[in-house]
């Protein structure tokens, strides 16, 4: 569940109609062009290249056509479609869900990133909680389009249902990680978490699912429902702070109550690293004895892979991984000394 975001970003179901005031305002809406949403695949209207100041803070839906679902989660569905004749992603959050409140929050967590432009990070094009009356939606996003293949996809082999695997009828594959690409992907990620970081923001549910790859080969962070604003942290009730995330991921501090700081996603790239170097689940066993054993007990994903014994590269990058997840946040590296450590590890891969 995403982490609920402080009370004063819930003021209104919607926006403000001044940009200054509110993140996003509402745009005007054309009722008899509605039935213009949805187009078929290869149909787009106005070809033409994305306005370059484009305001993010409406959506023209003159200008949109959902093509096809791309994924579905608790909170909404994600489409590929046409906006302004470019290709991108959308992601509709649906007005039914069982939990409303939470919906509601998880939008607004995803707008932390508005205006933000990095190599490493989803970049949102559009927002807005108005819609065309057949749609069931709360609040939609047009994200840059970055493909639907996941670190999950390529650490597990799954079928990621891309566009080859679409066009060619082949799937993904499982396909092992070396080293070297666990820490080319490693370099992405930390990249993307600096550059979050330095703009106060905390993503608090990085993990293999949640970053894209890119035909390019390029890791982008995505899916920012949990994501919080450190200055906002400061406002809230530190319960409301620590809530949501994904569970064998989530920081041992933020299992217990206490204050948010980037060293909480420093914690969970350490998951998503031994993940990519061992192509394993973090754990087994019930949710619950897993949460009180990380923090009561100390547990950790094993590290007696021979990944980690068969080379002096192994060693170091087990000591890498271990210097992430310590209990102690003041102990974690910053993402700045981590990337530099990983730089350092490569060049001896």
């Amino acid at each position: 569940m995403p982490s609920p975001l402080p009370h004063n970003r819930l003021l209104h179901l919607q926006f403000s109609s001044s940009v200054n005031a509110r993140p996003c305002s509402s745009p005007l809406l054309f009722p008899d062009k509605a039935e213009k949403f949805f187009c078929a695949e290869g149909v787009s209207p106005r070809v033409r290249r994305l306005p370059t100041r484009l305001a993010w803070c409406s959506i023209d839906w003159d200008q949109l056509c959902l093509l096809h679902p791309l994924g579905s989660g608790g909170f909404g569905s994600v489409y590929k479609a046409i906006y302004h004749g470019t290709t991108v992603a959308v992601k509709q959050v649906k007005k039914s869900s069982k939990n409303s409140l939470a919906s509601r929050q998880s939008f607004w967590a995803e707008l932390n990133v508005a205006h933000l432009d990095h190599n490493n990070v989803v970049r949102l094009v559009a927002a807005s909680t108005c819609a065309p009356a057949s749609q069931d939606t709360l609040g939609t996003i047009i994200m840059e389009y970055v493909g639907n293949s996941t670190l999950h996809h390529v650490i597990y082999g799954t079928d990621c249902k891309t566009e080859k695997s679409k066009d060619d009828g082949l799937g993904s594959g499982h396909v092992s990680l070396s080293i070297s690409e666990a820490l080319g992907y490693s370099c992405d990620i930390v990249a993307g978490l600096i550059f979050l970081h330095s703009q106060t923001i905390v993503h608090l549910d990085l993990k293999p699912a949640n970053v894209f790859i890119t035909e390019q080969n390029i890791c982008k962070l995505g899916d920012f429902g949990c994501s919080q604003k450190l200055q906002d942290l400061e406002s809230s009730s530190p319960l409301l702070s620590q809530q949501g995330g994904t569970y064998t991921h989530r920081a041992p501090e933020l299992l217990k109550g206490e204050r948010v700081t980037p060293k909480a996603d420093i914690y969970s790239f350490a998951i998503t690293l031994w993940q990519m170097v061992t192509q394993q689940e973090p754990y087994l066993g019930e949710r619950q004895y897993v949460l009180y054993s990380v923090v009561a007990c100390n547990l950790r994903p094993s590290l007696t892979a021979d990944v980690f014994k068969g080379s002096a590269t192994g060693q170091q990058l087990e000591t890498l991984i271990e210097s992430c997840w310590k209990s102690d946040v003041a102990k974690r590296p910053s993402a700045e000394l981590l990337l530099q450590n990983i730089h350092s590890l490569s060049l001896k891969v």
